[in-house]
């Protein structure tokens, strides 16, 4: 027998965090940060349920921080051993967990300077020295390649094509002649996407850990394109700048990526276009890297010439004084920043300089957690707090949700349909509670199969 600990993303999604304890010792899939509502966040500083030096390895499906970004302070916290993941993750993890470092970092010290913290002083979870220390324990893989940490026990990552490098993993045991395989779904992307290949399926699988974060939801009919093209066109009318909050990671090189393909059909005018992240820069050089797990669509337009990540007036901006200068631009034009719920980096700035015009457009193109800044201005709310002032909201707000990088459930369903039988048990998580509920209401009635939705820190025994 073996246990699975459900540690984060149950109940909520993000700290995705999941305990597997087998004949192979203790593997952690996934090491998030919590995200969103302050009762989440504040599990970042709890201890951690198990002593960090008795886990072997931890198992990574994507760069993300709700799954990689705790791993600094796990490390920090006695963690040794080696954090496994594919090439193009682990190239991403080098950015992004020091700039959660910096974040953090930057955080607390305007944090202390405003004096807005409960805390004196203001710590951050981790520096950008641990996140460095966390790097050094990576051993990354390719697709498709067999890990065997121990004898007996084979894993394997597979394209989930949510983000570049976006891993389903496959862990098998062997045990005699019997052999048990359990799934983790990761982030489960969607098909039919621009430059990412589709989730890889996957068979004989005993045990299911899948994502629920649209659970509940379809996306929209509409092409996001077309949506984005609308938004745009509506902005210049406007007048004024359109700030679009974007993960750097994915998020925006997909927005890049659609941009360009309406500029050359004419659908759009040229705009000026900054991109205000130096981890969506650097990111994109990861992208160029790895351009071997594109789509083929996308590897096609490459090898005829087309930069399918540079639109005709792109500018980037590294340094902050360029950043700031943007305060100052008058539109038409298009900023697109970081982080793509508003929970911290240049984009509150951008925030703070935008929201209070009515001129200016906002563009959500992604799931906005509960809880975040994303989430309240979605949700139409006259003000949104940034760095400890009230904010008034008399920008225009626009919300697309076809650029999500997460399958809704009508795609995750068909996914599952793939399955050449059904596993033992399918664990739902990921996603608030009516998402994952819903979704496994779904699972029950048009698969017909064993579903249970895990409670934060619930254990089960698997025959693994």
């Amino acid at each position: 027998m073996a246990t699975l600990t459900f540690l984060g993303a149950a109940g909520t999604v993000t700290g995705s965090r999941f305990l597997l304890g087998t004949h192979g010792g203790k593997m952690l899939i996934d090491c998030g940060m919590f995200q969103g509502l302050k009762k989440h966040r504040s599990k970042n500083w709890d201890p951690f349920p198990v002593a960090p030096s008795e886990i072997d390895r931890v198992l990574l499906t994507h760069a993300h921080i709700d799954h990689s970004g705790y791993l600094p302070r796990l490390c920090k916290e006695g963690f040794a051993g080696k954090v496994h993941c594919t090439h193009a993750t682990a190239d991403l993890c080098n950015i992004m967990l020091r700039d959660s470092g910096y974040l953090q970092e930057e955080d607390a010290y305007w944090a202390n300077k405003r004096k807005f913290s409960k805390h004196e002083p203001a710590l951050p979870l981790y520096t950008v020295a641990d996140a460095e220390k966390a790097l050094t324990q990576f051993e990354s893989v390719y697709y498709g390649e067999d890990v065997h940490p121990v004898d007996g026990l084979r894993i394997k990552f597979k394209d989930a094509g949510h983000i570049l490098g976006s891993s389903l993993i496959d862990i098998k045991s062997a045990k005699g002649k019997k052999a048990t395989k359990i799934v983790f779904s990761g982030d489960l992307g969607r098909p039919r996407r621009p430059i990412l290949r589709d989730p890889v399926q996957v068979f004989e699988v005993d045990y299911l850990v899948v994502e629920s974060t649209y659970g509940d939801r379809l996306h929209g009919e509409s092409a996001p394109e077309e949506e984005l093209a609308r938004v745009i066109n509506g902005s210049v009318e406007r007048g004024g700048m359109l700030v679009i909050p974007a993960f750097a990671v994915g998020r925006t090189q997909e927005i890049l990526f659609a941009i360009r393909e309406l500029e050359e059909q004419a659908k759009i005018p040229t705009l000026p276009i900054s991109g205000d992240s130096p981890m969506a820069i650097n990111t994109t050089g990861v992208f160029e890297k790895w351009k071997g797990d594109y789509d083929l669509e996308s590897k096609v337009l490459e090898l005829n010439g087309k930069h399918v990540l540079q639109t005709n007036n792109l500018t980037f901006c590294k340094e902050k004084e360029k950043s700031k200068q943007l305060h100052k631009k008058k539109g038409p034009g298009i900023i697109i920043s970081a982080s793509g719920m508003v929970s911290g980096g240049r984009i509150l700035h951008h925030m703070i300089h935008r929201l209070p015009h009515s001129n200016n457009t906002v563009l959500f193109i992604g799931y906005q957690a509960e809880g975040t800044r994303g989430r309240t201005l979605v949700e139409g709310k006259p003000s949104v707090k940034i760095h400890g002032q009230q904010v008034k909201v008399q920008a225009h707000i626009e919300s697309i949700s076809g650029f999500s990088a997460h399958a809704d459930y009508n795609e995750t369903l068909a996914w599952l349909m793939g399955f050449n039988r059904p596993p033992s048990k399918t664990f739902i998580v990921h996603g608030e509670p009516d998402s994952s509920k819903a979704l496994a209401k779904k699972i029950e009635k048009t698969l017909g199969w064993e579903v249970m939705v895990p409670e934060y820190n619930e254990e089960c025994s698997i025959d693994f």
